[in-house]
């Protein structure tokens, strides 16, 4: 894990190896202070020597002027590193997510994600900027002041050896009973997230259904949640403040008790006892900033534990080591499929077998859960079989290079989804370089030209974030023009006419007939009426094909979609009905 994370220091590692040194330097002349310190009292006041006191007083301000320098380079390099270390640590883990599957996706949540990505990196952040600094000066500092110490008087430094002793014992129960807390809040924080997410990607479900109170709710238990575990955690953490406090001045109590005594039998001057209270106060806030870096650390830990298994995560699907760039044409093949999200779960899809030839349009109907997008989802591998095999111009999908195959399987899910930028910007997705003629032809197809040129900067309109200024018709319509632009061989529409009205979904049929007759079509949808004119329907039940012919076969053999089509005549004559009494 460690490992994982130092890796992405990279470009700054030189910087995160000369704030050492400029803190080993800051160091070096910080203890060296009190040591001048005492010969001021001793050599120059005590005897009544006013060079001594410049001598020792110039040393003094010099000493101080080079440890102001060289602390100010070990922050400057250790921002610098951390800063660095944390920008490639984000790089890291957003390239890797890129690749992932959709089923590494549901591994983890969205919510999971961003809070990897955000608190966890700025924890590591923070953790390595102190471990540059204060890992190294807190030592430093320690185990500098202690030889001063034993060089001033050894039996005196013995106190000192006795509060690292008591505080190292209690820095171990803190960081043992600590380190659970903070794994369990990190989790917190992913569901408090996600409950945020939801929300107000939601926000205008919620309103319309009058739900504020109840989400509410749901915000208040899960930030309850992560409110008493903090109180846990922080309250713990508390204890090392008053323990701290309770050694410092259990050392400055011993140190002035014996110290008087030993100035007394003339073992000990004035100065150096002066001294030894500088030291020991070096050597308690040495302790008190190592207790702070064991508190960090621990934090923090759990922090990189999640984001080395974000970057350490190996896509499930991948190229193969020779794979193939083109897809010769639009055929498309399942050899006894099986499907499951989760090994060793139900499986979503059982035993498929379909053979769509090139250029052929395909409807694909059945029930809510019948597997309808599981089918559709293996074809441009978004999934990868659990058992079987999918074939794509002739040849496994799994032989494919994945961008040359979805470049060649273009779809349109069921969720309509617009980027923030132009209307142009958005439908280049489809294609990089496609010139404005090229998108004005292809949301011509879509039907979607009419309304982009209605508005006053057309296809430099801006779409908001998620679409939320267009309506779902017009997203879908953007969508499917989007999708065209690839001139894909194998064009899925999973449910993608749902928001727009009969008139239109005819029209976009019509258009896909006369204008891209080559590629084969695959629409799936609830309503008959937008798949009847296909080629061939195949009707999904639990998982399974029960049907695979043309309108007029099903409804003649296919029990279930005969049932869906009267179910759906005797709706729309209902309607026509009432809408003729209306009237």
């Amino acid at each position: 894990m460690f490992r994982t994370i130092l890796k992405q220091v990279k470009q700054y590692k030189a910087a995160a190896l000369l704030t050492p040194l400029w803190t080993t330097l800051e160091v070096i002349m910080g203890v060296l202070i009190p040591y001048a310190t005492a010969s001021i009292i001793d050599k120059g006041i005590g005897s009544g020597s006013l060079p001594d006191v410049y001598k020792y007083g110039g040393i003094m301000l010099g000493l101080a002027s080079l440890s102001l320098v060289f602390g100010i380079l070990a922050g400057r390099f250790a921002a610098y590193s951390s800063t660095g270390l944390a920008a490639n640590l984000r790089r890291a883990m957003y390239r890797n997510i890129q690749r992932f599957s959709f089923s590494d996706i549901d591994k983890y949540s969205t919510a999971g994600l961003v809070t990897r990505m955000t608190t966890d990196v700025s924890s590591i952040q923070n953790a390595f900027q102190m471990l540059l600094r204060t890992t190294f000066r807190a030592p430093l500092n320690l185990v500098s002041a202690l030889a001063m110490c034993f060089v001033i008087h050894p039996r005196l430094s013995i106190i000192f050896l006795a509060a690292m002793v008591a505080l190292g014992t209690f820095l171990t129960f803190l960081i043992m009973r600590a380190a659970r807390l903070f794994k369990e809040i990190l989790l917190k924080v992913d569901r408090l997230n996600g409950v945020v997410q939801e929300n107000v990607s939601a926000i205008r479900v919620v309103k319309a259904f009058v739900r504020e109170s109840h989400e509410l709710s749901k915000f208040d238990k899960a930030a309850l949640g992560l409110y008493t575990l903090n109180i846990k955690a922080e309250t713990l953490m508390a204890l090392n403040g008053p323990v701290m406090s309770l050694i410092v001045n259990a050392c400055i109590i011993a140190l002035s008790w014996w110290g008087a005594r030993y100035i007394v039998e003339g073992s000990l001057t004035t100065g150096q006892l002066t001294s030894l209270f500088s030291y020991i106060m070096t050597v308690l806030s040495s302790l008190i900033m190592l207790s702070m870096i064991f508190v960090q650390l621990t934090r923090s830990a759990a922090s990189a534990t999640r984001v080395a298994e974000v970057i350490d995560e190996v896509p499930d699907m991948d190229n193969p080591p020779e794979p193939v760039m083109e897809v010769a044409d639009g055929s498309i093949r399942f050899n006894h499929v099986f499907f499951t999200y989760k090994a060793g779960g139900d499986y979503a899809l059982e035993d498929i077998n379909l053979d769509i030839r090139s250029g052929e349009t395909v409807g694909l109907i059945g029930g809510t859960g019948s597997g309808k997008s599981s089918l559709v989802n293996l074809i441009p591998r978004l999934y990868d079989v659990s058992e079987g095999s999918v074939e794509v111009g002739g040849r496994d999908v799994r032989s494919y290079d994945m961008t040359s195959l979805r470049h060649e399987v273009s779809m349109v899910l069921q969720t309509s989804t617009l980027f923030s930028g132009t209307i142009l910007e958005n439908l280049r997705w489809g294609k990089a370089d496609a010139t404005l003629e090229e998108c004005q032809e292809a949301c011509r197809q879509a039907m979607a030209d009419e309304f982009i040129q209605s508005f006053p900067d057309g296809y430099n309109t801006r779409i908001e974030q998620g679409g939320t200024n267009v309506s779902g018709g017009q997203r879908q319509r953007l969508c499917i023009a989007r999708a065209l632009l690839m001139r894909p061989k194998v064009l899925i529409l999973d449910d993608s006419t749902s928001a727009v009205d009969t008139a239109t979904d005819a029209a976009i049929r019509e258009t896909f007939r006369t204008c891209i007759p080559g590629t084969t079509k695959i629409i799936i949808s609830q309503r008959i009426l937008s798949i009847k004119d296909t080629d061939r329907i195949i009707v999904m039940q639990n998982g399974r094909v029960d049907g695979f012919d043309t309108h007029e076969n099903l409804l003649r053999d296919n029990a279930i979609y005969r049932e869906i089509n009267q179910m759906q005549a005797s709706g729309a004559e209902a309607d026509f009905d009432q809408l003729r009494n209306t009237a």
